[in-house]
């Protein structure tokens, strides 16, 4: 099975050029157990240059099987609070691994002349934070990233199971061209 990955322009991400076509990504929300991380960071939605969007991170590298129990594997970067919270639940008692999530992945139709949505879902993903061995597949960074001054911002990547139940993503290939996929399966 083909497997869904992109890097994306997290500078671009930050501040919008109309005139620079590369691939970005948000995370419009996100929930790990009880915390909800803030949409603290003001972009711009490609699809509409003049609207503003909130969200969480700004996605840098996106991956996923594609397969119905494949996990996504999120990097991004978020601001200082969302470091911060992140940070707490790494050094609390993580016993509540559930997570709600929606993202978007944008992608620029070279035909159509616009930007379209090449990852999406209209409603909420949820998943469980993924194991790596002992570990959770969660972290941040400890130092803020270089390739976007302000606001200071930090790495961050998850990675996400399905939970027992059927889900859809829309995949998108061009500005009309898309599939839908399941992600999950019902037990």
């Amino acid at each position: 099975m083909p497997t869904f990955a992109r890097s994306l322009d997290v500078y671009q991400g930050f501040n919008f050029r109309k005139d620079k076509q590369t691939n970005i990504g948000f995370i419009n929300s996100i929930k790990i157990g009880t915390v909800t991380l803030a949409a603290d960071i003001v972009a711009k939605d490609p699809m509409s240059p003049t609207t503003d969007l909130s969200v969480v991170a700004v996605i840098s590298d996106f991956v996923w099987g594609s397969g119905t129990t494949d996990g996504l594997y999120i990097n991004g970067q978020v601001c200082i609070p969302n470091k911060q919270s992140v940070a707490v639940l790494l050094f609390s008692d993580l016993s509540n691994v559930t997570v709600e999530v929606q993202l978007t992945i944008y992608e620029y139709d070279p035909l159509a002349k616009k930007y379209f949505k090449s990852f999406s879902s209209d409603a909420v993903l949820k998943g469980l934070v993924e194991k790596q061995g002992d570990e959770l597949a969660l972290n941040t960074a400890d130092e803020p990233s270089g390739e976007v001054q302000s606001p200071k911002n930090f790495a961050f990547s998850i990675g996400i199971k399905p939970e027992p139940l059927t889900q859809s993503i829309t995949l998108g290939f061009a500005d009309t061209k898309n599939v839908v996929k399941q992600w999950g399966i019902t037990s």
